[in-house]
Order: structure tokens, then C-alpha cells, then sequence
């Protein structure tokens, strides 16, 4: 059965009729779903763009599909600080709670530091061992675990130089404030060695600066950007500018290629989400110990190619053919309105000549 609210008023109707039910009853045995216990989870999201939002569906998802009943609170950051702060010490002094369920390193680590009782279930975290949230991959921190959203960066890279071709510097815009980011920037500086490239990599402390940062590029061939929430949050600007300058733009992530992107080699978040709710299933209705259970990386299954035709045009460039196969297709609609628009305009011109 699935039974989720975000009012607590729910669950105090809900426990009533327990109550009713427990005294109707002769023998105490199971009489169904009245009888079950409803499970508290708080959701903490770091801010709203379409990742972070997929993870979040992904948890809830799973747990509303369950035999079980959930109560789920939700709240959402936007990025601030104070209102971050607010949230995680709210459900650190919510003793209801069962699990919180943290999205995005900065409220994952608020959370660590604030909430020291309940289960903490963190999801959309590069690496939880650098964010210092698990002393280790084969161990989980006292009252925390997750799943990693660590991206293959090198093949990331990889499918950049299959698509432009001739590259020798790519351009990274990320926030200096998210460790997350900055194990990604890390990691494709050690993967652009290998593969004879040069990194260019712009430093942003918030959304305001994602546009003057990627201003700032000088003869890049092409832009990465990372799972990074705060340039994320300002995508149009780096994809207006690869427009505007013939720079091909690729992302970490699916749902970045559906807001016009080139493409990306990435993690399905809702899948990974759902990776994350059965996590939480697990822990909340006992079937696994959360001391026996160390963070999970992201499931290879939830791996995935996604292209899309219009903002390859927009930005000037062809994806192969053996690329496209196999690979989740979006923009194609548009990619193919704008060609018929180019070859009526082209037989137009033959015609008046």
C-alpha cells in the first residue's frame, strides 16, 4: 500500500484510527494495512534543478510503492544557506523521524553535522569519503550512509573528443565551494592527461557568476560541466554561450542534455534516486542494520547515453551515427523542423535563381 502526506495531521487521523482498529480487535493478529506503522522520512533538498529533483521522485517513488506506509516531509533549500541550516536542525530536533534523506553534499554534510540519532540516507553526493560524511567506501559513518553520484569523468571526456574530434582545451566552470565539484575537476584533470588534452577550468561561488565566468574561457574547444548544483542552477547561461560562440557544451548528467546540452555519458538520477529509497526501505522497516550497510556507488545500470540533435546543431557539430544507437534520443523533433525550415529556404533560393 503506499500513503504519503506531507501533513502531520495526517498521521495523528492515521494513528487514531490504529487506536480504533487495536480496540476492535479480539485476537491482536495482522488485520491489514490498518495495522501497519507509518514510517517518517525528511527529505532535505540542497535546490531545485531538474537532478536534485528526479533523485527526490526516485526516493519517493520506492517508498509509496511499498507494502508500507510513509509520511514524507519534503523541503527544499534553494541554495541558502541559513535556510539549509534551519531545515536540518528542524529535523534534528524531530524525534518522529525514522530517516532523513539528505540530496546534494552541502545539506548531506549539514546533516551529519547537526543530526547525531536518526538514520541519515544521503543521495546526489560525489564523494561521501573526501565530504568526510563515511570514513571509507566499505564503511558507513555512525548514523550515515547513501549512494554516490560519482560520474565516469574520464569516459565523459572521452565522448567529447568522439564528437568535436579535434580538441585541446576543454573548459570547466564549477563552484570552489562544493567539494563534490571539486573531486570531479580532479578527476578530469588526471583523465585529460591521459588522453593529451589541457583543462581550463573557472572558478564560480555562486549562480550569479556562471555567466562572466564562462566570458571568461579563452579558445576553449569545448565546455564540461560537472554534477555541480550551483552551475546547474544557472545552465542556460553556459548554453547560451556555447550557442553564441560555436562551443560545444556537454554535461555530467541526462537531465542536463534535455535543458540543451550536446550530451553526456551519465547517471539516470531518478534511477539513482530509486537507489537511494530502497536504501531507506531497508533501513526503516529493519531488513538491513545501518552498521551493515556501507554507501553503495551509483548502480552501472543506471548508466546512460543521451544526446540531443537540436543543441548538437545549435552548436555546430554531428554526432556520430554509432553514438546515436542504442542512446536515449531528445531534441530530435526540433533538430528535424529546423532542417526542413534550412531546406525549403535553400530550394527557395534555387528557385529564384
Amino acid at each position: 500500500m503506499k500513503k504519503t502526506t506531507l501533513l502531520k495531521t495526517a498521521a495523528s487521523v492515521a494513528a487514531m484510527g490504529l487506536l480504533l482498529t487495536a480496540c476492535g480487535s479480539d485476537d491482536g493478529g495482522d488485520n491489514g494495512d490498518a495495522t501497519r506503522e507509518t514510517y517518517q522520512v525528511g527529505i532535505a533538498q540542497y535546490v531545485s534543478h531538474p537532478s536534485l529533483d528526479a533523485t527526490a521522485q526516485g526516493i519517493k517513488d520506492v517508498l509509496e510503492e511499498s507494502e508500507h506506509n510513509f509520511e514524507i516531509e519534503e523541503q527544499n533549500a534553494q541554495a541558502d544557506q541559513a535556510t539549509m541550516n534551519n531545515i536540518v536542525g528542524g529535523y534534528a530536533g524531530d524525534t518522529n523521524l525514522d530517516a532523513v534523506a539528505p540530496i546534494a553534499t552541502p545539506v548531506a554534510i549539514a546533516a551529519a553535522t547537526t543530526i547525531t540519532d536518526t538514520p541519515i540516507v544521503f543521495s546526489a553526493v560525489t564523494d561521501p569519503v573526501d565530504a568526510q560524511l563515511v570514513p571509507d567506501w566499505d564503511t558507513p559513518g555512525e548514523n550515515i550512509t547513501g549512494v554516490s553520484d560519482m560520474n565516469p569523468v574520464d569516459q565523459q571526456l572521452q565522448l567529447i573528443l568522439d564528437v568535436v574530434g579535434d580538441v585541446e582545451v576543454i573548459g570547466i566552470p564549477y563552484s570552489s565551494a562544493e567539494s563534490n565539484s571539486v573531486v570531479q575537476v580532479d578527476a578530469a584533470k588526471e583523465a585529460a592527461e591521459e588522453l593529451g588534452v589541457e583543462i581550463q577550468e573557472v572558478a564560480v561561488t555562486n549562480t550569479s557568476e556562471v555567466a562572466q565566468g564562462v566570458e571568461s574561457f579563452d579558445n576553449v574547444d569545448a565546455i564540461y560541466v560537472p554534477t555541480d548544483n550551483t552551475v546547474v542552477s544557472g545552465l542556460e547561461t553556459v548554453i547560451s554561450y556555447g550557442i553564441d560562440n560555436q562551443v560545444p557544451v556537454f554535461a555530467a548528467e541526462s537531465d542536463s542534455v534535455e535543458r540543451g546540452t550536446i550530451g553526456t555519458y551519465g547517471l539516470n538520477y531518478y534511477e539513482h534516486g530509486r537507489q537511494a529509497g530502497e536504501m531507506i526501505l531497508a533501513l526503516v522497516t529493519g531488513e538491513n542494520e545501518l552498521a551493515d550497510t556501507p554507501p553503495e556507488r551509483a548502480d552501472e545500470a543506471a548508466l546512460e547515453y543521451t544526446f540531443n540533435l537540436e543543441a548538437a546543431e545549435q552548436m555546430g557539430v554531428e554526432i556520430p551515427q554509432d553514438l546515436l544507437e542504442g542512446a536515449n534520443i531528445t531534441g530530435e523533433d526540433d533538430a528535424t523542423e529546423t532542417n526542413d525550415t534550412t531546406d525549403q529556404e535553400t530550394d527557395a533560393e534555387e528557385s529564384a535563381e
